[in-house]
């Protein structure tokens, strides 16, 4: 690990502008930087620490939703009455991506920001266009079962690892941000990821010291909240596929409210709405599912390896829907 300097914040602005540089980090939890650092990957000259923030509160929000301090850790946001009663999705979500110990720690808001699992990204001695710009994805004709379908480029086929995002993208969540002006910015989390394109280590819309201090979700959707995971172990594995959804059926039987995201095969956290719009005011029978799955994966690339993750998704799909058709929870 290289020397850097230890900064620690005591304000959310004097945090933004501790970490200026564009070699500065904010670390919390540190859970997955620390891996980064010690591997050399990521190599900052500061570090801003922000646990001494006043940003560990969940308040409920006059519009009847929740604002989520970045410094919540994982365990006590799956735990919370007002996530267990009203997002029991985003609960379950937090709850599969890993053990007590690494959600103990794990902030909501570092979640958000975990680097990929790539094998390449973290083999130093291989070229990754996430490490080097430029300097190629060897993934692409490599070793890629675990990497993305969806959203991938030329320049990186890396897939998004994190569990609470997927939840968070499917809850409509809107991130807070205070910038080294002193600005306070709201951005949704559909538009917060970059698409790899041609600059996959660009992967967020953050500016240099922008920090992240709240998570805003709206209110509640009614139906059966699901979090499903398909992964090579049982035991906190990252997914193959996952499915983050909101299914709520009317008294005809049919589908009345459609939510879905999935994880595991796209650059950053999947959703579809025209898949859900597709499936809405419909029953819900095999030919409408088979029409929703090919819009979803219309443009979606295996590379050898994890060609599987195609008809994997498929058969996910349709085993969530028929589900909620069925009344059951997960």
């Amino acid at each position: 690990m290289k020397r850097f300097e230890y900064l620690r914040a005591n304000t959310p602005q004097q945090a933004a502008n501790y970490a200026n540089p564009k070699d500065a980090f904010f670390i919390a939890g540190g859970t997955n930087l620390l891996d980064l650092m010690k591997l050399e990957i990521e190599t900052p000259t500061q570090l801003v620490d922000v646990n001494r923030l006043e940003l560990e509160q969940i308040e409920d929000t006059a519009e009847g939703g929740l604002r989520i301090g970045t410094l919540v850790s994982n365990s006590d946001l799956a735990a919370h009455p007002s996530v267990i009663a009203h997002y029991p999705v985003l609960s379950r979500a937090i709850l599969a991506g890993a053990t007590g110990q690494l959600r103990n720690k794990a902030t909501t808001g570092g979640n958000f920001l975990q680097r990929t699992r790539c094998y390449y990204f973290y083999q130093t001695d291989s070229p990754c266009n996430k490490r080097e710009p430029g300097s190629g994805c060897p993934a692409i004709n490599g070793e890629n079962r675990t990497l993305a379908i969806l959203g991938t480029s030329d320049a990186c086929i890396a897939q998004h690892p994190s569990d609470m995002a997927v939840a968070m993208r499917l809850l409509d969540a809107t991130i807070e941000t205070v910038k080294t002006d002193g600005s306070i910015r709201q951005i949704p989390l559909k538009d917060f990821y970059c698409l790899p394109k041609d600059t996959p280590h660009i992967e967020t819309v953050l500016e240099s010291g922008e920090l992240i201090t709240h998570v805003v979700l709206p209110a509640a959707t009614k139906g059966m909240h699901t979090y499903d995971k398909v992964r090579d172990r049982a035991s906190y594995a990252f997914a193959l596929v996952s499915c983050a959804a909101i299914i709520d059926t009317d008294d005809n039987g049919d589908l009345a409210t459609v939510r879905l995201a999935f994880g595991g095969i796209g650059t950053q956290p999947w959703r579809n709405e025209e898949v859900e719009q597709l499936l809405t005011d419909t029953k819900g029978d095999d030919d409408t599912i088979k029409q929703a799955a090919d819009l979803l994966l219309k443009d979606a690339k295996g590379n050898g390896q994890n060609d599987f993750k195609i008809p994997l998704t498929r058969r996910l799909l349709k085993q969530v829907i028929q589900r909620a058709l069925a009344g059951k929870g997960a």
